[in-house]
């Protein structure tokens, strides 16, 4: 039976357990959720998923949400997955799970938050935030210094020093190409001083090619078509 997944490209979570079926071979149907309509709170998604969040997915009979969740159970469910995904060795994965509990503490307040407050809260019927943008970019780029001092290693083009991406990697760079939608200059103001992350963000760009831009093309799209609209004050 073909897996399921329950997506919208906008989000970056989605983003990456498509990637991963794409890299890996996996075949799987895409079905669309629409966040900016709030599919995900329709009567026929709680079945699939009743905190009604996106990404899930569906393989069998079994129903799984979550993102890092859902890579996990991929890495471990299906065959010939590569190791460098997500190790075997218990010290190599306890690292890897520690990259991504990381992010999940500590990225919440990070480029989502930031994107959303400056360019997406529209999509979903909210007006921008500007003081809370400003709030969630001084979190963003303290997140940055720790990715550039503590998870990219002198040693190996990766997180954690390895020559080989994670699904941590996977994870985070999604995460952090959510800046794309942003007007250049901005983009380049946030991530211009961090000169090793943007050389691992193009290295994991090119390991997980053609993938990974053709499932980012929609956040170019997006830039593209979005209107300008007026700041909030609060």
């Amino acid at each position: 039976m073909t897996l399921k997944l329950y997506v919208d490209r906008l989000s970056q979570s989605c983003r990456e357990v498509i990637i991963f079926c794409k890299l890996n071979g996996i075949d799987f149907e895409e079905v669309y959720i629409e966040l900016s309509k709030r599919h995900q709170l329709s009567p026929e998604f709680r079945e699939i998923n009743p905190i009604q969040q996106i990404p899930a997915i569906m393989d069998g009979k079994f129903k799984l949400s979550e993102s890092h969740a859902i890579l996990r159970y991929l890495a471990c469910a299906f065959p010939r997955i590569a190791d460098h995904w997500y190790p075997a060795d218990l010290y190599k994965r306890a690292k890897v799970e520690s990259v991504l509990d990381w992010q999940r503490t500590t990225f919440p307040r990070g480029p989502d938050s930031f994107v959303f407050y400056s360019v997406l809260a529209p999509t979903v019927g909210l007006p921008l935030n500007t003081k809370a943008a400003a709030r969630t970019e001084k979190n963003f780029i303290a997140s940055l210094a720790m990715i550039e001092s503590v998870w990219l290693q002198k040693k190996g083009r990766f997180l954690l020093g390895s020559d080989q991406p994670s699904i941590a990697d996977l994870s985070l760079a999604c995460e952090i190409m959510q800046l794309e939608v942003l007007d250049e200059k901005d983009r380049e103001r946030i991530l211009g001083p961090f000169k090793r992350v943007l050389k691992w963000l193009d290295d994991t760009k090119n390991a997980m090619a053609p993938h990974f831009k053709e499932v980012h093309s929609i956040l170019y799209k997006f830039k593209e078509n979005r209107k300008p609209v007026v700041h909030s004050k609060i």
